[in-house]
């Protein structure tokens, strides 16, 4: 058995092969998590990394399999809670997985973006790119990443693209659901506060809104439907202008919960109670929602599972061995869940000021 070159120093791959009594191959292959290898001898070797406390360098192991073993997350998102869990739940993959992740922002509209992301893959060479919305929907983004021939996969996207990995969840088909359970609770007056027009979740969210509401045969008041951007400040300016009104909603369903909370800070601030005057739903389940009192009725969206699933993708695809994944492999959707807690109840019989129910 062969001994360190000197006491002290770090070790080596060959030390690795050596003390385990398998090739370098072998140990590169375990490293890397690459397919081939005999489930007992891959538990073996990984046993005697742990013994060596052999850490692979960075740069050797990009020169062996031609990879840098960096994945990058480009995002542009007012909202920091959905950037959070994505940089949470893809930071925890790439450390289990032996690589790094690069967190870039970049402005959406800037005149030179596609420079800024050619720039930035001739620097890095990352072996793929993980983007948020809106930015996974920006054409000029994904001629840029094209064009370096870097991989990347599309993390909620507007909609799917033949060829592209993309993972996201049914934002429509939440939005109904909370849309319907507002509805359950006898309410029919409800508003909806829209998202930027930049991001594909806005639309896909109102949609759901809109066939809740076509399905039960309420009728929408346009008046009902204010813009935000995804951010407290609208959502306190879109309450301020519904709850004005001479009738007012009896239920606002905020795009995310931001600008649920910014409508709860405004219902608080004109004296009406939640939920007993207004019944307040977001969409997200934002560590602010559980925070506040009342807690937010909200969509959860698995934002943490998804960034995994995305740097799984990426780290899959590099992989000598990967087999050719099928269309619909390509675009996984995960599945969501309805929280429901305090910001939400049943109408009253008698709604005071708020006027007659249709």
């Amino acid at each position: 058995m062969a001994s360190l070159a000197k006491a002290g120093a770090a070790a080596t791959i060959n030390d690795v092969a050596d003390r385990s009594g398998v090739s370098i191959k072998t140990v590169s292959r375990v490293i890397n998590q690459e397919s081939g290898v005999h489930p007992l001898t891959r538990e073996h070797v990984l046993k005697v990394v742990a013994e060596l406390k052999y850490r692979p360098k960075l740069s050797a192991r990009s020169l062996a399999g031609a990879r840098s073993f960096l994945i990058g997350l480009l995002y542009y998102d007012p909202s920091a809670a959905f950037v959070g869990d994505v940089q949470q739940g893809a930071t925890l993959r790439c450390r289990e997985a032996g690589y790094h992740l690069v967190v870039e922002s970049l402005h959406n509209d800037a005149p030179d973006l596609a420079q800024q992301v050619a720039r930035m893959v001739s620097a890095l060479q990352p072996d793929g790119m993980i983007l948020t919305p809106p930015l996974c929907d920006n054409p000029k983004v994904l001629k840029a990443l094209r064009d370096n021939q870097t991989p990347y996969v599309l993390l909620s996207p507007a909609r799917d693209v033949k060829g592209v990995a993309s993972v996201r969840m049914d934002d429509a088909h939440a939005a109904e659901e909370i849309t319907n359970l507002l509805i359950s609770l006898g309410h029919e007056r409800i508003a909806f506060i829209k998202g930027p027009a930049d991001q594909a979740a806005s639309a896909l969210r109102y949609q759901g809104y809109l066939r809740a509401m076509k399905a039960h045969r309420i009728p929408v008041e346009q008046d009902f439907v204010c813009q935000g951007d995804f951010v407290f400040a609208s959502g306190v300016e879109a309450a301020h202008k519904l709850l004005s009104r001479r009738v007012r909603p009896t239920a606002v369903f905020a795009g995310n919960d931001d600008m649920a909370l910014g409508v709860l800070a405004a219902a608080q601030r004109l004296g009406l109670a939640v939920p007993g005057d207004l019944s307040i739903a977001g969409f997200d389940d934002s560590p602010a929602a559980s925070l506040v009192w009342p807690p937010l009725t909200t969509v959860r969206q698995p934002k943490n599972a998804m960034a995994r699933v995305a740097v799984e993708m990426l780290i899959t695809s590099n992989r000598s061995d990967a087999p050719e994944l099928a269309e619909d492999d390509l675009h996984r959707v995960l599945p969501h869940e309805l929280v429901v807690r305090d910001s939400t109840s049943s109408l009253k019989a008698n709604t005071g000021a708020q006027g007659k129910r249709r």
